[in-house]
């Protein structure tokens, strides 16, 4: 059994809901191909998953690019919308609402092994850290897209270009009159 296959069930263990969701599935297949690699985990009777052979044939096959895998970790709500799906859609259905529903308690988990307060602050560790990096991320973005506007022009602002777009169709439309009015010009002449 894979890492992933473990935690997947550690958190299936857990939850009854979503063993329950999955033993109408029993004994099908899902290969998560993420172009270097494959995984191929298979339902078992208890709702839990096992390995599946290589070669065995899988009802649901989720396609995922390597490029889009930052964006799914992001926003596991839309996770379903960067992959492509092939095969059983009711299984890719119940797939797609447990990884949208099942959640990790790591606070439970930690506190097995820690107590419930080195648990409790240990998770408070990890979430002001993952939110400081995501504040670090957005300033450094901020900061880039600002030097590179203003100190640097490298990049235009959105309402620049509209402007000038503006500008260009006006261009345009009277230079189309302008060749209108000579052409008439010229009918008259002749």
């Amino acid at each position: 059994m894979t890492p992933i296959s473990a935690f997947i069930n550690h958190l299936l263990a857990q939850e009854t809901w979503a063993r329950n969701a999955l033993l109408p599935h029993a004994g099908k297949i899902a290969c998560i191909d993420v172009q270097t690699m494959q995984l191929r985990l298979k339902v078992g009777a208890d709702g839990l998953l096992e390995s599946a052979d290589a070669g065995a044939e899988a009802q649901v096959t989720i396609r995922i690019k390597l490029s889009d895998l930052p964006l799914i970790a992001q926003n596991r709500e839309r996770a379903f919308s960067y992959v492509k799906i092939e095969g059983d859609a009711d299984f890719a259905n119940t797939i797609s609402r447990l990884s949208q529903n099942l959640r990790w308690e790591a606070e439970e988990d930690l506190s097995k092994l820690f107590g419930d307060i080195a648990a409790v602050r240990m998770v408070g560790l990890a979430k002001s850290v993952v939110q400081t990096l995501g504040q670090t991320h957005q300033k450094i973005q901020e900061n880039l897209a600002e030097y590179f506007l203003e100190e640097n022009p490298m990049l235009v602002r959105p309402s620049a270009v509209q402007g000038f777009s503006a500008e260009i169709n006006k261009t345009r439309d009277d230079v189309e009159r302008l060749i209108k009015r000579i052409e008439k010009l010229e009918r008259m002449r002749g």
